[in-house]
């Protein structure tokens, strides 16, 4: 680890922690679920809810070190995953600001951030990529920027009220439970849509890019992962209503945001229910998205130049849409599940997120209190990605995306199985011992299976 990332850990290591976390319940009844973004009004560490505040003050650090096993592979391309045994490290860190405004419901969040290191082989050669921390950035060394930089305005409709207690992005505050909230500025488009409490924060829960965030959904944003844009949420008892208009980057994966919004954006709507099963609470989202941006076809690429196609030389301003589907469920004090699929049209190039097109993922997350330590948690899932019939033509025949392209291809889906134990060590500070295993990583039969391992350091406070 560079010197001025471990000096930043440290940093945060002196300052007091919070109490540990417990992953929230599916909300219920209007409430909302805890996490980073506009719907993290239930702060993770808080116990009971808060006297009301103008301002909260919150931070995180985390490093990821994962090394893969050296695993069979007939051939190498462009972007493979490296078959002899790697290491690689990322590092985090995040200054959590959010303040309430003089005008009733009006808030300001601001999230400057640092973030240093490589995923495994440059981050290429596994669409469902094993760290969720790694970002295709291309700057090693801890490089600082804004995450998040918006405005918020929430609009009370009544249903009674309820305490909101302090946590990250958001002061502590009473509010109705039904309204009626607007944002518009710089965050991530998955802090407010496809949200999960049980594996929706890759700093503490599951690692792998197709179980952290529903990977079917090429999401609006930029190489590090954020955009610019605005959302409305209807907050209706039971019933919540999201809508999102984002910003698309100007070249696959890349690090600006193309300037020409009214031609180049990406929507999306969720459409979430809560509701109980056994009496305990469970919720499902539907959310349709579509992206337009300046996206090559896969099969016109193909027929331009059938021995050595080039995405990049079919591009034009497209449309990419699709479905994904999220299912919740507590099934008791202790332990709870999650579901997750998702699809898209997968005719248009992969812009922003992970080459993924059709996703199935099913996972559990469950507390350590049978074993006398309750701020434990150990996460278990099963995630299988797959490609379209015009994305694997193209791969076959030679083509490269931004995250996988090995020349050549025998497709099959790739499976991956994740399996975490994060321990806390004392409150606020979580070492997670990490291990995946993969079959057909980049859709390549003729590749792996291999394994690999991780260790996670997290702070908060």
């Amino acid at each position: 680890m560079r010197p001025g990332t471990l000096l930043l850990l440290l940093l945060f290591a002196a300052l007091p922690c919070a109490g540990a976390a417990d992953p929230p319940a599916p909300a219920t009844e209007g409430s909302p679920t805890a996490g980073e973004g506009a719907k993290a009004a239930v702060a993770a560490g808080a116990k009971e809810p808060d006297e009301p505040t103008w301002f909260s003050v919150h931070g995180q650090a985390t490093t990821v070190t994962q090394g893969n096993t050296p695993f069979r592979a007939p051939y190498t391309g462009l972007n493979s995953l490296d078959p002899t045994a790697n290491l690689a490290s990322t590092a985090t860190a995040t200054l959590f600001l959010a303040g309430r405004l003089p005008w009733q419901g009006g808030e300001f969040v601001f999230n400057p951030e640092i973030a240093g290191g490589s995923g495994l082989s440059g981050t290429t050669g596994l669409a469902g990529f094993p760290n969720g921390e790694a970002t295709r950035a291309g700057l090693p060394s801890p490089t600082p920027y804004v995450a998040r930089a918006l405005y918020r305005q929430v609009f009370g409709l009544g249903g009674g009220s309820e305490d909101v207690p302090d946590g990250v992005n958001q002061a502590a505050t009473k509010r109705d439970k039904d309204r009626l909230s607007f944002q518009v500025g710089k965050f991530a488009a998955v802090d407010l849509i496809g949200d999960n409490p049980y594996s929706n924060d890759p700093r503490t829960q599951f690692l792998n890019w197709g179980l952290m965030f529903n990977g079917a959904w090429d999401f609006p944003a930029n190489v590090r992962g954020y955009t610019y844009g605005g959302t409305a949420e209807l907050v209706l008892g039971d019933w919540t209503f999201t809508y999102g208009i984002f910003g698309v980057p100007s070249v696959a994966n890349g690090a600006s945001i193309d300037p020409r919004f009214f031609r180049a954006n990406g929507h999306a709507l969720e459409v979430e229910r809560g509701f109980k099963v056994n009496d305990r609470p469970a919720r499902l989202r539907f959310v349709p998205f579509l992206n337009v941006a300046n996206m090559g076809d896969y099969r016109l690429a193909v027929t331009s130049n059938p021995t050595s196609p080039d995405i990049t030389s079919v591009r034009a301003y497209r449309i990419k849409y699709g479905l994904f589907v999220n299912y919740e469920q507590e099934l008791s004090d202790d332990f709870g599940m999650f579901a997750r699929l998702g699809f898209n049209d997968g005719r248009t190039e992969t812009w922003a997120y992970t080459e993924i097109d059709r996703l199935a993922a099913l996972g559990l997350n469950v507390k350590g209190t049978a074993w006398g330590r309750p701020a434990d948690r150990v996460g278990v899932a099963g995630l299988v990605n797959g490609l379209s019939g015009p994305h694997r033509d193209y791969l076959a025949a030679g083509g490269v995306g931004f995250i996988v392209g090995d020349g050549r291809l025998n497709y099959a889906p790739e499976v991956i199985g994740e399996l975490f134990y994060n321990a806390q060590l004392r409150p606020g500070m979580s070492l997670t011992f990490d291990v995946q295993g993969v079959t057909n990583p980049a859709y390549n039969r003729d590749r792996g299976p291999l394994a690999i391992g991780g260790i996670r350091f997290h702070l908060e406070y």
